[in-house]
């Protein structure tokens, strides 16, 4: 049986042209406000890259191609990025990944999904923790 090839799929979260500082500046919440100015900096220091929107509502940082281990499909995606949700902080950082493992025991007040750690605010985590993690992830291959 021929091995499928993957496609380049075609994602509705595309990088925009939007400003990040006008949508920071949106976000209700001031606490977050200055937590996702503090995180556009971590992550900046860790790519070397200046943030973008994906979307709407997501920051990233650099450009990859991920291929889906499911489909094998292929798309252009962030390297890392973040969200400042209604409910929390959501980091786009390949948190399932066993690097990160002994991390997520040392970091704080946190919840991850697929994917991605979900924290409230800042200063219920172990800052230098969360830059080891950024900088990991910013190195990683998808």
């Amino acid at each position: 049986m021929a091995e499928k090839k993957g496609k380049r799929a075609e994602l509705k979260t595309k990088e925009t042209d939007a400003s990040v500082t006008d949508f920071i500046n949106s976000v209700p919440d001031e606490q977050k406000r200055k937590d996702s100015f503090a995180i556009i900096e971590m992550m900046k220091k860790a790519t070397g890259d200046e943030p973008k929107m994906w979307g709407s509502a997501i920051i990233g940082f650099g450009n990859t191609t991920y291929k889906s281990p499911a489909t094998g499909r292929e798309v252009d995606w962030m390297k890392i990025g973040f969200s400042p949700r209604k409910a929390n902080l959501s980091l786009y950082i390949g948190i399932g990944s066993d690097e990160h493992t002994e991390s997520l025991k040392k970091l704080g007040k946190h919840k991850t999904g697929k994917g991605c750690l979900y924290i409230n605010k800042l200063d219920d985590i172990d800052i230098k923790v969360l830059e080891k993690m950024i900088k990991i992830s910013a190195k990683k291959k998808v």
